[in-house]
């Protein structure tokens, strides 16, 4: 079985027909997407599926869906995570239920693949979650390095409608070949990650990976679809 995963919350209303389809969810809480409006909803809709929840903060950027990094001061970064999260915490706390994880958004996430400086930033700002829940981090980055060094749980993520470059970092959303939406080809990329523990990268080397659980966007083309076909071939649902 494969644990899929996806981003919920980010303003598409398509959370009641993703949330059967997938085992967790990372939920806007208000960065780049999301108040306690779509909070609440996605909350009571994973309750409903079974679906466990997890914390999506981003830099506190909705102009660019926090897909871009800002300018902003490393104590103003740390207040907004440390607020996005708690506000999804308390809701959650509200219906009885806790969080699974926390998973950092767009700019953020891919910045802390290669950037030291920026993944103890964040895990700094994280110290008071170190025993609540894991972080869904990339393998091989240095998030990873930081996260397992200072006694953090990971569980470690890759994506199934991205395409990979050489060391790892997901190919840029500017070019034309960053997504794979093709249902039929996210499951041959998928296929080949389960099988062999490796990812063909955007130049048709094959790089070891490690993941725990997959991503698909909801956001990408076809991702319903997409979902539905991964759960048909791995899953058996």
């Amino acid at each position: 079985m494969l644990h899929i995963n996806c981003d919920l919350g980010e303003g598409l209303n398509n959370e009641h027909i993703i949330m059967p389809l997938i085992d967790s969810c990372n939920i806007a809480c208000g960065g780049h997407a999301g108040d306690n409006g779509s909070m609440i909803e996605c909350v009571e809709i994973s309750i409903r599926n079974k679906v466990k929840i997890g914390a999506h903060p981003s830099y506190p950027d909705k102009i660019n869906f926090g897909r871009k990094k800002i300018d902003i001061s490393p104590s103003e970064l740390s207040h907004s995570i440390i607020s996005q999260i708690k506000s999804l915490e308390s809701i959650a706390s509200s219906y009885g239920i806790t969080l699974n994880h926390i998973k950092a958004h767009g700019a953020l996430y891919n910045q802390m693949i290669i950037d030291a400086d920026l993944s103890n930033l964040y895990l700094n700002t994280l110290k008071e979650f170190k025993k609540k829940y894991s972080l869904y981090i990339p393998y091989k980055s240095e998030i990873e390095k930081k996260a397992l060094k200072r006694g953090f749980s990971v569980t470690y993520e890759v994506f199934g409608d991205r395409n990979y470059n050489d060391d790892l970092s997901l190919v840029s959303r500017e070019n034309e070949n960053a997504l794979i939406t093709d249902p039929n080809n996210v499951i041959e990329h998928i296929r080949n990650i389960k099988e062999t523990d490796t990812v063909k990268t955007i130049n048709g080397n094959f790089q070891k990976i490690k993941f725990d659980t997959i991503c698909i966007h909801s956001d990408t083309n076809n991702s319903i679809d997409i979902l539905k076909k991964i759960n048909k071939k791995f899953n058996g649902r």
